[in-house]
Parts: structure tokens; sequence; C-alpha cells
């Protein structure tokens, strides 16, 4: 059985979403600060872990670092009230791999719980795909790293597949519908905020400037093209 571990110290926030995951056929653990939410999650018997970010005790953005330190690769949905967009961008570079603000709609976020899960079975189920060149970046999806130069770039997950996806079709526009579907493997219900905040955040480790890009160019109306040279 899939293992959640959702970790939210509101009663009136993970009573009802616990029971929602169940209804979904996932076993799920609830621990409500910090600290027991990161002993949980170190043990590595889950398969997904749905994170607050205001967790008593220790911050949720700290929680997902020392998980990520420890080497624990399972996905890492987000829960955030922050209104403030650097809050969730912080949050997406410790390693989470998707956010959803509160208040959220459950379908919503048992969409996105469900997307993280199938991506993380079809890694593990198809052969991977032999290693990605272009314009001096290097990409190993099988063991999911990435170079620039002689340079190993320190990528989230949903950066790498991001970068995989723009590196695998160089030289060709890929739409920001086509992206939505590969790397969140949903389509957007209102806007790609979350997408431009990736490809901010990618550009900036490639050391790329939007305003003369190298690399990433911008495709207005359309979408984004890794340069060949």
């Amino acid at each position: 059985m899939t293992r959640v571990l959702l970790a939210e110290d509101d009663a009136s926030i993970s009573e009802p979403l616990a029971r929602a995951l169940r209804r979904e056929g996932y076993e799920v653990e609830v621990r409500e600060d910090g600290p027991a939410a990161l002993e949980t999650g170190l043990r590595g018997d889950v398969d997904l872990v749905v994170l607050d970010l205001g967790l008593p005790g220790m911050d949720g953005l700290e929680v997902c670092r020392r998980l990520r330190t420890e080497g624990w690769t399972f996905p890492v949905l987000v829960l955030t009230a922050r209104a403030d967009e650097v809050d969730t961008v912080v949050g997406l570079d410790a390693g989470a791999d998707d956010y959803v603000k509160k208040p959220f709609r459950l379908a919503e976020l048992l969409a996105r719980v469900r997307a993280l899960l199938r991506r993380g079975t079809a890694e593990t189920a198809h052969p991977a795909p032999q290693p990605l060149a272009t314009h001096g970046v290097r990409i190993d999806v099988e063991s999911h790293r990435a170079w620039i130069g002689e340079e190993e770039l320190q990528l989230t997950a949903k950066e790498f597949d991001l970068l995989r996806v723009l590196v695998r079709d160089a030289g060709r526009v890929v739409t920001r519908d086509q992206l939505m579907r590969e790397v969140w493997d949903t389509t957007w219900w209102s806007s790609t905020k979350t997408l431009d905040m990736h490809i901010s955040w990618l550009r900036k480790k490639l050391g790329d400037d939007a305003g003369n890009p190298r690399y990433i160019t911008t495709v207005r109306g359309v979408g984004f093209r890794f340069e060949k040279n």
C-alpha cells in the first residue's frame, strides 16, 4: 500500500485531508510537529510527504532540507499559507517537488498527490533513456544528475525534470502546456506561475540571463526553447 506522511499541525486541515487520502487507498501517518515529521521521514518507509511549512518545533523547510541532505528522494508536496512568493520558491529550492497554497481545493491537492506518485512509479518502471547533452549541458537521467561543463548542477526534482525535457527537445520550442503535462503530469487550472518560478531558478543555476539568454529563451505566448549553441 502507498504510504503518505502528512505533516500538519492544524487538526481542522489534517483530519479531513487524512480521511480523503485514506479514501483514495493510501496509508496515512499524521505528524503534528517538525521533529516528529523528520523522524518519520528519515525512516524512509514512505512514498510521499505532504508537508506544511508552518510546523512547530522545526519549520517545514528545514524538515525538507534535512530529508534531502540525508538522501531521501521521495516526492514532497508543500502546503503553505504564506502569500509571499519568495517563501514558495525557497520551499521548492529546499527540495520540494510541488506546492499547494492554503486554502486549497481538495480535488486539486489529491490530483497533485496522484501526479507525483505516478511520476515516481513511472521512473522506476521504465528503462532510463541514454544521457542527454547539448550546449555544454549534460544530463544523466538514470543517475538523476546534470552538469554544465565540469560542474555538477544542484537541482531539485522538478528543476531536473524541466531541464531534461528542454535539453531533450533542444532547438525546438516546448510549449507551456507540454511542460506542465510532462513535468507536473497535469494540465494547469488557472496559471503557470509555478513553471515560471522553476524556469527562473533553473536559469539562475545555469548562470543564464533572462534579458540576454544563452541557454533558455522565452518564446512569448508559446513556451521556452533551450538553445543548441
